[in-house]
């Protein structure tokens, strides 16, 4: 059976369905989508923290769906912008896991993603498949992946 590892950049997926169709992303249809060709052997979200209990419900479903939640702090600058990005991460926990499964999944449709995605292709002959929603994904992702998912109304809430 094809061993199967999922990463979720959880801010990417949540604005850009958002923005795109003003509705949340299903992840339990995503799991059982993903399940049906293998076994998830790993599953990572990366999100946000910011304690409020919306938020803290929706990591909780993410744990009882099979994910490991995996959360940094919100940080407000002096200068009213934002900060809370996982790439960094993402890219460590993906080379350090694409060496012991056949198909590495990520959802995002951040273009900074398309040199990891040729590293892990070419260095442990994985299956590359991303997830993204197709007007906000970057081409780059696209062409670095092995196989595109449109993000449509079949997985969403």
């Amino acid at each position: 059976m094809k061993k199967i590892a999922v990463f979720v950049d959880v801010q990417n997926i949540y604005y850009t369905t958002r923005q795109a169709y003003g509705r949340q992303f299903d992840y339990r249809k995503l799991w059982q989508k993903i399940a049906a060709g293998g076994e998830i052997v790993s599953a990572t979200a990366y999100a946000i923290h910011r304690g409020d209990d919306k938020q803290l419900k929706f990591q909780n479903a993410l744990r009882q769906i099979g994910f490991t939640v995996k959360l940094k702090p919100y940080i407000q600058r002096s200068d009213g912008s934002a900060k809370g990005d996982w790439d960094v991460g993402i890219a460590i926990d993906v080379l350090e896991t694409a060496k012991d499964v056949d198909t590495v999944v990520l959802l995002s449709g951040d273009g900074d993603f398309d040199l990891l995605l040729e590293k892990i292709r070419n260095v442990h002959d994985v299956t590359a498949e991303v997830y993204g929603v197709p007007s906000l994904t970057a081409n780059s992702l696209i062409e670095s992946a092995s196989l595109f998912h449109r993000i449509d109304e079949n997985l969403l809430l």
